[in-house]
């Protein structure tokens, strides 16, 4: 019986020497993104300005 609770007691502290331990550290330096960004700007204020003249009541397409 003595022989069981020593193996036990061997297991159990093996297994609590093995657990892995998992550390979250903020780095030392700055988080530095390089980001290449190309923005296309299209304006289409003439083509609205020419549907409000065409979709206008006054115009008598409706």
């Amino acid at each position: 019986m003595s022989r069981h609770l020593a193996l036990l007691a061997l297991a159990a502290f093996a297994f609590s020497a093995c657990s892995p331990t998992v550390t979250v550290a903020p780095p030392d330096k700055p988080i530095t993104i390089n980001l290449n960004v190309k923005i296309e700007h299209e304006i289409r204020v003439k083509v609205e300005k020419e549907l409000e003249s065409v979709i206008n009541p006054e115009s008598g397409l409706f």
